[in-house]
């Protein structure tokens, strides 16, 4: 049976990856996925960094399922509040039907 649930993602610079997932684990998430990410926006166009000496300005896509709004508004919260001021970066979310998982 489907359930409901929430995914979060975050798209923002590596370098913060660390102290995002923090966040994350912090809030109560049971997990997260990591993706590389590149593409254009306010900012201008930002690469993968693929090839790289350095991972310093890539960027990078954390998506987050969680069963309830709360936990994703806290995590969306305080990395927009803690990181956005001073780094490019967006948090979005949708409403999705989970078919199958070990737990959320």
């Amino acid at each position: 049976m489907p359930q409901q649930a929430i995914k979060l993602t975050i798209i923002t610079e590596a370098l913060l990856v660390k102290d995002i997932i923090k966040i994350i684990e912090a809030a109560g998430a049971n997990g997260y996925t990591l993706i590389p990410a590149s593409g254009k926006g306010s900012r201008d166009i930002r690469s993968s960094g693929q090839p790289s000496v350095s991972d310093t300005f890539t960027n990078i896509k954390i998506e987050v399922i969680t069963p309830t709004s709360e936990v994703a508004t806290q995590i969306a919260d305080q990395v927009a509040s803690r990181y956005f001021g001073n780094y490019s970066g967006i948090v979005y979310r949708d409403q999705i039907e989970v078919l199958h998982a070990h737990t959320l």
